[in-house]
């Protein structure tokens, strides 16, 4: 079988094809990580993010064997961080593709960020996914390493759970709460290792898309409106509810308050079989402990590699 050795950016009309290489990973490495196609378009369109310089797309005629996405954005810190994600057909492992990918998000990286953050250190991070996955190796010999541990955390749906009382309104998203809603997460993550502040147009790319449940999200609410603390949840699979965010406000901290909005929401999932989410497994604000307080449990642990950048890029691995 021929392969070809160029890869081309990925484009609207390869998301069929992607959405299947997606899923297909996401049950050979473990991690669970599906997407519907147009969950997949959405992500060409987003706010700083070219496809036709930061996507990368390996074919062997119709069939898509490898993909890679690069974004890049600014942390609390000052530093520029490089976000590269994809993976390789399984079986199309062991023949360079990876490094040759590898190659590809590098090379980006290193213009991106000097681009889009002038005289900023730079930083690269990658998925490692589960313990004993492929990549690990490849990513070692270039000189990555683990940096964080995630666990992922499900309950078990539907559940009627008590609501404390709480010193705050709890409520549902709207598009009013949309802006006070970036301002609070940006405060609450400010502390939170590897964040960043989100601009208005990357929120509102959060914020818009079609895999968001802003009806089972809830806020916690200040008698001026101010948002407090929050649950943002959305569904990416069916029958199961994903909570993408949960943040609340340094000084409204210690009051109960995401906890009392996470049981909210849990008890507003009904038609799905379980929710889950991903934590820092050394959250500064004891998240683990938050979540296994609401029922949830440890299902898996994932893990992030990172190195600074490599200035000039060279193959390796």
């Amino acid at each position: 079988m021929t392969l070809m050795n160029t890869w081309r950016p990925l484009s609207s009309a390869d998301v069929p094809a992607w959405a299947t290489l997606t899923n297909l990973l996401a049950v050979a490495d473990g991690t669970e990580e599906f997407y519907e196609e147009d969950d997949l378009a959405e992500e060409l369109t987003e706010h700083g993010f070219n496809p036709e310089l930061d996507s990368w797309a390996g074919w062997d005629g119709k069939l898509m064997i490898g993909y890679g996405q690069l974004r890049v954005r600014e942390d609390h810190d000052g530093n520029a961080l490089a976000h590269m994600a994809g993976g390789i057909h399984p079986d199309y492992r062991g023949r360079g593709l990876g490094r040759e990918l590898m190659d590809l998000m590098e090379t980006r990286a290193v213009a991106a960020c000097a681009e889009r953050y002038p005289g900023a250190p730079q930083l690269w991070r990658v998925p490692g996914n589960l313990e004993g996955a492929s990549v690990r190796p490849m990513l070692e010999h270039r000189g990555y390493q683990i940096v964080r541990y995630w666990n992922e955390m499900k309950r078990p749906l539907p559940a009627s759970l008590e609501v404390p009382e709480v010193d705050a309104v709890l409520a549902s998203p709207t598009d009013e709460h949309q802006e006070v809603t970036r301002l609070a997460h940006n405060q609450a993550f400010r502390d939170h290792w590897g964040a960043g502040p989100r601009s208005p147009e990357q929120w509102a790319d959060m914020w818009t898309a079609r895999s968001n449940r802003m009806p089972i999200s809830t806020l916690a609410l200040d008698d001026a409106g101010r948002v407090l603390a929050y649950v943002l949840v959305g569904q990416w699979v069916p029958r199961e509810a994903y909570v993408n965010l949960v943040g609340t406000v340094p000084e409204a901290r210690g009051r109960g308050l995401a906890h009392a909005a996470l049981l909210r929401t849990i008890g507003l999932a009904d038609g799905y079989d379980e929710i889950a989410l991903d934590v820092d497994s050394a959250s500064p604000t004891g998240a683990t402990r938050l979540y296994e307080k609401a029922g949830f449990v440890v299902s898996k642990t994932t893990a992030s590699y990172q190195r600074p950048a490599r200035l000039p890029v060279t193959s390796g691995g």
